[in-house]
């Protein structure tokens, strides 16, 4: 069995799985019941100024008979006296030592402020903290939240003045409503900054009931902008993990978090970068026991694979992500079809036809049956009719030998500039 201990940073975790800052962490009840469940790790729903919140605050987006393909929620940090969560962050760090148990903080961009509430946090005893710049809603109204975190200079100098005074290991967590989070990535790690965690909630409206016309949800019938999370943001998450991991000037470890909801989800944000991951909407949906499916799982694909260490999967597939302008033009796929599982429904034709590229032909074979064939020389490997067609494994996509030798965009402008005989890459068209 595959050792699936990490340390983010310093802080220790007997598995990769921590509970996010959220409705779930919200006491020391769920909390400790979240730990005998098996979570390696949590982070304490986010303390701050005392907080009034609404009724009601949870949404969700099912999809094609999907529950719960998306949440939304309005809910601000905890509503719960400081105190009383100090109190109880207390006992649960005394009773499971071996557990990493982080709090998230969220105060005014003040100075004194942030020297005052991590002080008061770590007396306690806790393993780290994690910076919240991340909700968009409530708190970002009022300069806090996502409102610092899209701003680097705020996420730099709020990240010194936590570490001024911090003896434990500080995280930020960044806000993904921004159009390049590497920039407040950097800005955190100028700021001092001993790991990120990326993605807080996207910007969002759940939907509109068209009986009522109300938002959803709404509070007295009026609504507002919430945090978007659950499987249908996983991949902005995996994009932005990926992005943060390959940056040079981003040095420090990664928790990923944005619609983890099984072991194989951990296991790409790991191969993405990530060192661990953190967990909310699934949990919420099905509950703390679902880790132990998370668990096991993982340890049988660690042991599948012959790795030792959950350790060895971080950041392995992150040299495989690249700039749009370095992939290789040149590189050809097709589709074919197997006939003996094809059901002939027709949607890969219809999607072919109606959207794509026109190259999957009704035909009939030699024993007078109608059957659906690929004509290879005008398909461009879109993956579309792979991706319509209900029976799996009834087309797969080829790989072909290309026509051409391999070149990238930023290869061919640089070859196009030296025939012209200009003094290099056409630096404006590189991607």
């Amino acid at each position: 069995m595959a050792d699936l201990r990490i340390n983010l940073a310093g802080i220790a975790s007997p598995n990769p799985f921590w509970l996010a800052s959220a409705p779930p962490t919200n006491t020391g009840y769920q909390v400790q019941r979240a730990f005998e469940a098996g979570w390696g790790g949590a982070v304490w729903k986010t303390l701050g100024d005392p907080i009034i919140n609404t009724s009601s605050r949870f949404a969700a987006v099912h999809f094609n008979g999907q529950r719960v393909a998306g949440f939304n929620n309005i809910e601000l940090i905890t509503d719960r006296p400081l105190e009383i969560n100090l109190k109880e962050i207390y006992e649960t760090k005394k009773r499971f030592p071996n557990h990493a148990l982080v709090v998230s903080l969220m105060v005014e961009p003040k100075r004194e402020k942030w020297h005052e509430i991590v002080k008061k946090v770590e007396a306690v005893g806790v393993d780290g903290l994690e910076l919240n710049f991340g909700c968009p809603h409530g708190m970002a109204e009022r300069g806090m939240g996502s409102a610092s975190g899209q701003q680097p200079d705020l996420v730099e100098a709020q990240t010194m003045w936590a570490k001024e005074v911090a003896q434990t290991p500080v995280i930020v967590k960044l806000t993904p409503n921004i159009t390049d989070i590497t920039s407040t990535a950097k800005a955190a790690v100028r700021g001092g900054a001993d790991a990120i965690s990326l993605i807080n909630t996207i910007n969002s409206l759940a939907g509109v009931d068209i009986d009522t016309w109300h938002t959803i949800p709404h509070v007295g019938g009026k609504g507002s902008h919430g945090g978007y999370c659950g499987p249908a943001v996983k991949p902005i998450a995996l994009h932005m993990v990926a992005d943060c991991a390959r940056n040079p000037a981003v040095t420090v470890p990664i928790s990923g978090i944005g619609g983890v909801s099984t072991w194989r989800d951990a296991v790409e944000f790991m191969l993405m970068g990530a060192t661990g991951v953190q967990v909310c909407t699934a949990a919420m949906h099905h509950g703390f026991r679902i880790v132990e499916d998370m668990i096991d799982g993982l340890n049988n694909y660690l042991d599948e694979r012959g790795l030792a260490s959950v350790t060895e999967l971080t950041g392995k597939s992150v040299h495989r992500y690249e700039d749009w302008g370095n992939l290789d033009l040149n590189y050809a796929v097709v589709a074919r079809i197997d006939t003996d599982t094809c059901i002939n429904c027709n949607k890969c034709h219809i999607a072919c036809e109606d959207t794509s590229h026109q190259c999957i032909e009704r035909v009939t074979n030699a024993q007078g049956e109608a059957i659906l064939q690929v004509r290879e020389e005008d398909c461009v490997g879109c993956n579309l009719c792979a991706i319509v067609c209900p029976v799996e494994g009834a087309i797969t996509m080829v790989e072909v030998q290309g026509t051409e030798a391999p070149m990238t965009w930023n290869e061919r402008q640089k070859a196009v500039a030296e025939l012209e005989g200009g003094p290099g890459p056409n630096k404006k068209e590189a991607v």
